[in-house]
């Protein structure tokens, strides 16, 4: 037989209560009642992905225009992930229920490797345009696996936390 003891039979440990749930999650760089970092997520996504593709084209076909291409469509990346960067960095500062949760920093530290493989393979087809191939490849392959784990945390933030789909009562 084994000896009975006074601690309850279930193996869950009861985790004190916190606030988090009544934290603010609303956002707080709206336009319109639509949160600003939401809309402008999509270019950089966008444009990540299109540098691949463009990238691809340029392998396939050897057609110089698709160099030309990938430098617009690199640096519109770059440059859009910068603008969806600040606003997401201003809704983390802002909003405790945000800044919170680790899935947020996640996501920020997702963001901000995307956006340093962005501006770099950018900056490669500015200087050295004839590195497309290999380089400007494979940093756009990587820019693309960067962008689906940004992405990836930013779902968690969305569709576990709720977070982003609305904006602060004050509007």
């Amino acid at each position: 037989m084994t000896k009975k003891s006074d601690e309850p039979a279930s193996n869950t440990r009861e985790e004190p209560v916190t606030d988090d749930a009544q934290l603010d999650i609303s956002s707080a760089v709206a336009v319109a009642g639509h949160p600003i970092h939401a809309m402008s997520v999509h270019f950089p996504i966008a444009l990540v992905i299109a540098t691949f593709g463009v990238d691809l084209f340029y392998w396939w076909t050897a057609d110089p225009f698709w160099v030309r291409v990938g430098v617009w469509s690199a640096g519109f990346a770059f440059a859009t992930g910068v603008f969806a960067g600040i606003v997401g960095t201003l809704e983390l500062l802002f909003v405790p229920g945000i800044r919170k949760r680790a899935a947020s920093w996640a996501h920020g530290v997702a963001a901000m490797v995307l956006l340093a493989v962005a501006g770099a393979n950018w900056v490669l087809r500015l200087v050295h345009p004839d590195a497309v191939l290999p380089h400007g490849l494979m940093l756009s392959a990587l820019a693309t696996v960067a962008t689906a784990l940004a992405g990836w945390h930013g779902g968690k933030l969305i569709f576990h936390h709720g977070i982003g789909l609305m904006v602060s009562a004050k509007e």
